[in-house]
Parts: C-alpha cells; sequence; structure tokens
C-alpha cells in the first residue's frame, strides 16, 4: 500500500517562502512523482513534476523561476521549494505518484495515488 503525507503548508507573506515536504511509503520503485494544487471552485491544476530519473523536471508556466521540485531518496521525501509566493499561489497542495511513466507530467487525472493535501495562503 502506497501512502503519501504531505506537510510544511502555513500562511505567509507575499514574497515569502515555504518548503513542501511529501513523505513516501509502501513503495520504493519507479515513479513520476508532482505537485498539484486545489482552489475551490477551480480545477485542479498541475505545479511541478519530476521524471523517474529523479532528475528531468517540468513546472508551470505560473512557477517557473519560483518553485522547484526534488526528491530525496535516501529520506524517500518528495520536496517543494516555493520562493517568492504570491497571493494567487493560495491553494490546497497535494503530492501525486504515477507508476505508469507514461502518463502527462502536469495532468492529475495521468496520477494514481494521492495525499490528503496540505494548506498554502499567501497574503
Amino acid at each position: 500500500h502506497v501512502q503519501l503525507v504531505e506537510s510544511g503548508g502555513g500562511s505567509v507573506q507575499a514574497g515569502g517562502s515555504l518548503r513542501l515536504s511529501c513523505k513516501i511509503s509502501g513503495f520504493s520503485g519507479s515513479m513520476c512523482m508532482g505537485w498539484f494544487r486545489h482552489i475551490p471552485g477551480k480545477e485542479r491544476e498541475g505545479v511541478a513534476a519530476i521524471n523517474s530519473d529523479d532528475v528531468t523536471t517540468n513546472y508551470a508556466d505560473s512557477v517557473k523561476g519560483r518553485f522547484t521540485i526534488s526528491k530525496d531518496n535516501t529520506k524517500n521525501v518528495l520536496n517543494l521549494q516555493m520562493r517568492n509566493l504570491k497571493p494567487e499561489d493560495t491553494a490546497m497542495y497535494y503530492c501525486a505518484a504515477d507508476f505508469r511513466l507514461g502518463g502527462r507530467v502536469l495532468v492529475p487525472g495521468d496520477y494514481q495515488s494521492w495525499g490528503q493535501g496540505t494548506q498554502v495562503t499567501v497574503s
């Protein structure tokens, strides 16, 4: 059973930074992982993804240059370093895993396992 648990969310002023983490358990094979966010009344949005090689990354245009996704295999943790946060970044953030290794990297429907989310509020 694969379990993903997010942490690190909170409230921050515009221009500040936060680091989100996602603890991974129950799986040690190859997978693509991503961060997504959801604002009430809007569709879930892909934010950042990292390939199964743990090197290749993709970002939504809205966060390029500000967010960095990385994976720490020694700790089984997926991270999202968020810099220069803006009010429009306010959302519930989720980590997710794609075990098929052929899906679209920033498309929520192509991921199979999800965490329960961590709230980020920028004011």
